[in-house]
């Protein structure tokens, strides 16, 4: 699969558990959207996706993608320690440059 770089990275970034590697595929005021709750700029991302991986031992492998107006979808395989593993998520990105401005991960 041929995803944008900054996606490609995120992803690589996650299979890694490289939070800081993670944190910089995101622009400065970069907003994720997930499990109800928003968390914007690259710390605070990073702070989120540190708690996943402490609580859940999250994984994401992307199983397909498609292109929108607005960015990419990516439908991923999420395996980790929480209840229904492995469940498949979507991955709403929207990008800036070179740079991931905004994440929605849904069920």
């Amino acid at each position: 699969m041929n995803l944008p770089e900054p996606i490609q990275s995120y992803f690589e970034a996650d299979a890694r558990g490289d939070g800081a590697a993670l944190a910089q595929t995101f622009a400065a005021d970069a907003i994720v959207h997930d499990e109800g709750k928003t968390h914007q700029g690259p710390e605070a991302i990073r702070a989120w996706w540190q708690k996943a991986k402490a609580d859940y031992a999250a994984t994401a492998t992307p199983l397909e993608q498609s292109v929108t107006e607005g960015g990419s979808v990516v439908r991923a395989e999420v395996t980790g320690t929480f209840p229904g593993s492995p469940a498949v998520l979507t991955f709403t990105f929207a990008l800036a440059g070179d740079r991931i401005s905004r994440l929605e991960i849904r069920g």
